[in-house]
């Protein structure tokens, strides 16, 4: 039996070998694609990949760098999701309907004009992209040093290199390559702070960075280069700091996974986009390692990404994220879920109507003949029961009439909306670190098995953040299985305020009327973690059955001032079956407290006795 199975072992290695000594590689100098020219390389780059066949290939750049401009032989329509419409994306290279392709750039800079899509995989399988630099001469987000600040004046130092402009009395116009993109102070999160360490500032954030009488500040220049804003100004931003001037907006990812399957992405920097960094929708089998979201450290960037880093939206089979690194992002580093549909009224016992619930998802493919699909009640986001898709049929990009075998339950309306189940992916994150970046770090919503394992979190806003909403953006699903396990929580995590950001870990599914009979979210294991918190809150849950924990070790830091307003370490809603046991907490921890609400103390098993137990009235 041993020899047997030594046998089988040989043949499948030499099948392997074989397989490899198979792979045709393409040096894209014999192509007449070069480095170094600052071509623009679109065309050809396209050219070679149609002219491929069914082969498997290895496409290699010699290191050196690479240009991109737009060109209108590779416009394409593309509806996105979480990207704002545009009248067609702008390709840089595309890669559709093609199997078993590897390019490998060894190192070199893919370096992209205007507002383009770097890479776009549509319908494809067994794709590699490997070792290489994305990022922009002339970025469609610009910077700026903060060289004064006082409550009458703001003088700022633009470099005019990488972000040429114009001035006028109301602002700056951005005029970049082909571009005319205008710009003014605002107290939200349109401008954001980061300090020399690209540190997000505490209590800035969503909060502002700086406010005052915003609408009547007079803009002159009192050297190329340097701009001075006057007026009244009641907060502002360390002089030193930097400040991300975001104009223009998400249209472009800097890769877009389309409808493919079992894609690798391996040593790629992703220094800048115009969108999403990386937008995987209804892909299956997605591997990333060392893909890094970061700004380039060779330019002194402080801003890498328009929005999200690597965002996920109605994949399945297994997401696995390994050493990759998220810095200066404008939004999420990790964002993964699927899409509710709202339903708007019952066709017959077999159909209903729906419309996309969010201006940023429509003209999706939601739904194939086959897919299981779970009908949501709105207000308590209860499951009421499950169908199997016989039709999909789009109207337009907005609307579309689902038709399902079995019957639909009778009393189906607009107050459902619609889960498809078949679009869910398992996700195993390890060995990342997530460095400062306006909003949240990781976004989880979906039942799959999930682990988040051996992670750095320095995040400005909540490290983890598992929701699910029906009502506003619309993103599913409810968690199943989450382990949370050997992470440290730096003590920049939670320091500003964001959108559900309730505590470090928030687990914030937005329920109109939580059911604490029957909770949204279920086994949640939080475990032998680090927390660093200069602030109280380090856990809010609501609607959660089978949360734990436990081996914690939570020791206070000092670097903030605590400015939030909730005074309790752990805020519990609706939840049932929690367990907090185990942990070390530090002498000097604010609070050592529990809130619960909507809840019998019963459901909660402690045994951290040093915690008091608070009941909400």
């Amino acid at each position: 039996m041993q020899k047997l199975f030594l046998t089988s072992a040989l043949f499948a290695l030499l099948t392997i070998c074989t397989a490899q000594n198979k792979v045709k590689k393409i040096n894209v100098k014999d192509y007449g694609i070069v480095a170094n020219t600052k071509e623009n390389l679109t065309t050809k780059v396209n050219q070679l990949i149609e002219g491929l066949g069914n082969e498997s290939v290895q496409i290699i750049f010699p290191k050196g760098r690479y240009d991109f401009y737009p060109d209108a032989n590779y416009y394409r329509t593309y509806y996105e999701s979480n990207t704002y419409d545009a009248d067609t994306r702008k390709l840089a290279i595309l890669i559709k309907g093609k199997k078993n392709i590897t390019i490998d750039a060894q190192q070199s800079d893919f370096v992209y004009h205007e507002h383009i899509q770097p890479f776009t995989l549509d319908n494809s399988e067994n794709i590699t992209i490997k070792n290489v630099n994305i990022d922009w001469d002339v970025p469609l987000t610009s910077e700026a040093e903060v060289i004064e600040a006082d409550e009458k004046h703001i003088l700022m130092k633009i470099d005019i290199t990488q972000s040429p402009y114009k001035i006028h009395e109301k602002g700056l116009t951005f005029v970049g390559e082909n571009a005319k993109e205008n710009w003014g102070l605002s107290d939200g999160s349109w401008l954001i702070e980061f300090d020399k360490k690209h540190i997000i500032p505490a209590n800035t954030g969503d909060n502002g960075c700086v406010k005052g009488d915003l609408k009547n500040v007079k803009y002159s220049e009192t050297k190329p280069g340097f701009v001075l804003m006057e007026g009244s100004f009641t907060k502002t931003p360390a002089v030193g700091n930097f400040l991300i001037l975001r104009h223009g907006t998400r249209d472009h990812a800097g890769m877009f996974l389309f409808h493919s399957k079992n894609t690798k992405l391996e040593n790629i920097n992703v220094y800048h986009t115009s969108g999403l960094g990386i937008l995987s929708q209804y892909c299956e089998n997605i591997e990333m390692r060392n893909v890094n979201m970061i700004p380039n450290p060779h330019k002194n960037r402080y801003l890498s990404g328009h929005d999200d880093g690597l965002h996920f939206m109605g994949c399945k089979g297994e997401i696995i994220i390994d050493n990759c690194d998220a810095q200066g992002l404008m939004d999420d580093p990790i964002n993964i879920h699927g899409t509710y549909v709202p339903v708007t009224e019952k066709i017959d016992d077999y159909a209903v109507k729906c419309k996309f619930g969010q201006d940023m998802s429509h003209g999706l493919l939601w739904a194939i003949v086959g897919d299981k699909v779970g009908f949501i009640q709105k207000k308590e986001m209860g499951t009421l029961s499950y169908g199997t898709v016989s039709s999909f049929e789009p109207l337009d990009v907005d609307h579309f009439i689902i038709r399902f075998k079995e019957k639909i339950p009778t009393n189906i309306d607009a107050n459902f909306v619609l889960e498809n189940m078949s679009w869910t992916p398992n996700a195993t994150i390890t060995n990342c670190f997530v460095g400062s970046n306006r909003a949240r770090g990781y976004l989880i919503s979906t039942p799959g098995k999930v682990v988040i394992e051996n992670n750095v979190f320095e995040t400005s806003g909540s490290a983890i953040l598992i929701a699910g909403d029906a009502n506003y953006w619309y993103e599913s699903g409810a968690v199943k299985d989450i382990t949370i396990k050997n992470n440290e929580f730096r003590f920049p995590c939670n320091s500003s305020y964001y959108q559900f950001c309730e505590a470090i870990i928030s687990i914030y599914p937005e329920i109109p009327e939580p059911n604490a009979l029957k909770p949204f979210h279920k086994n949640i294991k939080i475990e032998n973690n680090s927390f660093n918190p200069s602030d109280y809150p380090i856990l809010y849950a609501v609607s959660v059955d089978g949360l734990s924990f436990k081996n914690n070790t939570i020791k206070r830091s000092f670097a903030y001032t605590p400015w939030y307003p909730e005074k309790y370490n752990f805020r519990l809603e609706a939840c049932k079956n929690v367990e907090i046991s185990g942990n070390k907490i530090g002498k000097e921890v604010l609070g050592k407290n529990i809130l619960l609400k909507g809840m019998k103390k019963e459901e909660l098993n402690l045994k951290n006795t040093e915690l008091t137990v608070e009941i909400a009235k």
